[in-house]
């Protein structure tokens, strides 16, 4: 009882949080999108990929009962065409906190329709790359949360697309015991 009190009280957060989307301006994510261009592992998929989104921050928490929300943008070549939101909300073993960027890499058009369909969300089988900042990192394929990881991957993810979508995490601050996408759910509104 006292854990379902607990998720309710969390979800009405992050609902409330998600009322002030209406007056949402386009913002400069450059900071964020150079620190992923630094990866060269990365890099090259800003020139393949038909679409991307960036969340500059997520914050991450959790003690038993877990929450993540961040904000970002969707873009279409260097254009913002919306702004999306990241929602988490778990219960299992976990402990702790973290502030994270991510991206995610839209392979074609299809992919970026499905995330656009209003309330996309993960299943298990997903993961996200960890990368480190700064211009040597690489990125692991072993990674499924938003720590970092220096495993090199050659560049190479076809094996990696997830519905024509490829997730990459570069971690900000803290420490937790447990950190995936699986379960993410998103929302997506177009630029007016």
């Amino acid at each position: 009882m006292r854990r379902l009190s607990l998720i309710l009280i969390v979800a009405l957060v992050v609902s409330l949080a998600g009322s002030a989307w209406a007056a949402r301006q386009v913002q400069d994510y450059t900071e964020t999108i150079n620190k992923f261009k630094q990866s060269s592992d990365v890099r090259p998929l800003f020139n393949v990929a038909h679409a991307y989104a960036v969340f500059p921050t997520i914050g991450k928490a959790g003690l038993g009962v877990g929450a993540a929300h961040g904000k970002g943008q969707v873009y279409l070549g260097d254009k913002v065409i919306g702004f999306t939101s990241l929602t988490d909300l778990s219960i299992g073993f976990q402990a702790g906190g973290q502030a994270y960027s991510q991206i995610i890499f839209f392979q074609d058009e299809r992919a970026l329709r499905e995330f656009q369909g209003g309330s996309f969300e993960f299943d298990a089988e997903a993961g996200a790359i960890a990368i480190q900042a700064g211009a040597s990192a690489k990125a692991g394929t072993e990674g499924t949360g938003a720590g970092a990881s220096s495993g090199g991957a050659g560049g190479s993810y076809a094996g990696n697309w997830h519905k024509g979508m490829l997730v990459f995490s570069m971690a900000q601050g803290g420490l937790m015991y447990e950190a995936s996408i699986s379960g993410q759910k998103y929302s997506y509104n177009p630029v007016p």
